[in-house]
């Protein structure tokens, strides 16, 4: 059995995980962080991405998170997000923001840029999800055999 530790997501919005985890990745601006228990203490800063939770059992738990500060601890990690989505609920805000652009009468010149960028954050949230997807959920437990 792997030494499990806890991890706290919090958003502005909600409480989005609060459980046991084997292994957790999160992008920080100088890099994705992978995190084990008894992991040295530090706090870092988040940029938009995607945290995945590793939970027993090899299972994935993935959030979205736009920025905010990760704060790690031997046996706690804690995520403090601004703005955070369960990767499940990213499909819905897409379609929800298309429809909401829709009922506004589509992109007017004033509000492109805003529009603009908000459509490329869906795009590349959508696809960073999808790519996690296809990534094999687990990790190798015994190295490789060396020849």
């Amino acid at each position: 059995m792997a030494l499990r530790f806890h991890v706290d997501i919090v958003s502005a919005e909600a409480r989005l995980f609060d459980g046991q985890a084997d292994q957790l990745f999160v992008p920080t601006q100088l890099g994705e962080l992978g995190i084990l228990a008894r992991h040295a203490p530090l706090i870092g800063f988040l940029k938009p991405g995607l945290v995945r939770v590793m939970l027993e059992d090899q299972q994935l738990e993935a959030v979205f998170v736009n920025s905010g500060f990760v704060e790690v601890q031997a046996s706690a990690v804690t995520i403090l997000a601004d703005t955070a989505l369960r990767s499940e609920d990213l499909d819905k805000a897409a379609a929800e923001a298309a429809r909401r652009i829709d009922s506004q009468g589509g992109f007017q010149a004033g509000r492109l840029d805003s529009e603009m960028a908000l459509n490329i954050a869906l795009v590349r949230a959508l696809e960073e999800v999808r790519r996690a997807g296809r990534k094999e959920r687990s990790w190798p437990t015994e190295p490789p055999d060396k020849e």
